[in-house]
């Protein structure tokens, strides 16, 4: 289970930091024109730049504190708010009528669930 944790850890890590950075970096009216992101025009630009702030951080916290073997506990806790960062972005893609997104912020939802639940298994 180790092994599948960490797998899915860094894809989720890995997805979640470019996810953020995109939006923390790029103005909102950029963001505007790239597929998937509509839902960007419903929020403000702190908005946006907060949720990109919340996946960097949760990213970070998928990994970081695991490999370093500091403050263990924050590798499901950052688990668990990614997965509940998707469900506000699943439900935000649903009131949109996006419904071709909704599955996977379900299955990214149900990865950060499996990461927390592995992980807080071993704190």
């Amino acid at each position: 289970m180790d092994v599948a944790a960490w797998i899915v850890s860094a894809v989720l890590a890995a997805l979640y930091l470019m996810a953020g950075f995109t939006k923390v970096a790029k103005p909102k009216q950029d963001l505007l024109t790239q597929p998937r992101l509509g839902w960007v025009a419903d929020f403000s630009p702190g908005q946006v730049k907060a949720i990109g702030a919340a996946e960097i951080a949760g990213a970070l916290g998928l990994v970081v504190p695991w490999l370093t073997g500091v403050a263990t506990i924050l590798t499901p806790v950052a688990a668990v708010g990614l997965a509940l960062l998707q469900v506000g972005a699943a439900i935000v893609h649903g009131r949109r009528g996006e419904w071709a997104t909704v599955p996977i912020n379900l299955v990214l939802c149900a990865l950060a669930v499996f990461v927390a639940a592995v992980r807080y298994g071993q704190v």
